[in-house]
């Protein structure tokens, strides 16, 4: 685990490849996320987490254009919003999404979330399944899906439907963990990825956090991005400061130990995000 960097990746169930930490532009500005995230790739990221809703994907996918790295070095994420469920919605989203970032194709598209329905839920997987077999997309996954979410769609390919659910993205982290979703997930090789893994910053006086840090002479932000790598998760932390998204990234030169994991299995649910994952129950 200490010999990985940024540029390390996990193989999907799709086949190909994903860093083992992205950089996340949610909220981030559309006037700096350009910038943002050209600077990211020159400290070494090559995954960049976006998202129709974030309303900067063409400036996101423009960092990347502009990057002096090959389209193939980098990882490029975007989202069905839940207002596009359904399959000519969805198909739309995709194609605008797609025209928007201007790469030739985008790594990993997901449903953002799982409202809408059965019939809107499978009806957006149909549309991504067949822009993945156009090779517009290469890997398709979901975000803030509930286990019965999960069973529907896997249910759904396994009678025909098509595509590999290579990624399940949550809020995820030692207050908000989420072990039966994750479970369910790794057991059957799907990659993990957790969004707000800093917690937004809302935790990082926490005793616990204060005394790893210490412990490690890292920050409380490095230890829970390292929580979240070693436990084979994909983190997504967001930052716009550079000093911040190098130190974000700067996590493999230590190991937390089986105690300092122990100490961050806390019992708790305290997301700070929202949680489709519960709150959608159809």
């Amino acid at each position: 685990m200490a010999n990985i960097s940024l540029q390390s990746t996990h193989k999907l169930l799709s086949g190909y490849d994903i860093p083992v930490i992205g950089l996340g532009v949610y909220q981030t500005p559309s006037e700096v996320t350009e910038k943002v995230t050209l600077k990211a790739l020159e400290l070494g990221y090559r995954h960049v987490d976006c998202a129709k809703v974030y309303d900067n994907e063409k400036e996101s996918a423009s960092a990347i254009r502009n990057s002096e790295l090959d389209r193939s070095q980098i990882f490029y994420t975007s989202k069905i919003p839940r207002t596009c469920m359904g399959y000519e919605k969805a198909k739309q989203a995709i194609e605008e999404s797609l025209a928007a970032a201007n790469l030739g194709y985008i790594d990993l598209m997901l449903i953002h979330t799982p409202y809408g329905g059965k019939e809107g839920r499978l009806g957006a997987w149909r549309a991504l399944v067949e822009a993945q077999k156009a090779g517009k997309i290469r890997s398709l996954g979901v975000s803030n899906y509930g286990i019965h979410h999960l069973e529907e769609l896997e249910a759904y390919i396994q009678s025909g439907g098509g595509g590999e659910i290579s990624v399940g993205q949550y809020e995820i982290h030692p207050w908000c963990p989420r072990d039966d979703i994750a479970g369910w997930l790794q057991k059957r090789n799907i990659i993990v990825e957790a969004y707000s893994p800093l917690v937004q910053a809302t935790r990082m006086k926490e005793s616990v956090l204060q005394n790893l840090a210490r412990k490690h002479s890292k920050t409380p932000a490095q230890i829970l991005v390292r929580w979240s790598v070693q436990k084979g998760y994909v983190p997504l932390p967001k930052s716009v400061t550079e000093s911040r998204m190098k130190e974000n990234g700067d996590v493999f030169s230590f190991v937390l130990s089986d105690t300092d994991m122990a100490s961050l299995k806390l019992d708790s649910y305290a997301p700070v995000c929202w949680d489709p994952a519960r709150e959608c129950k159809l």
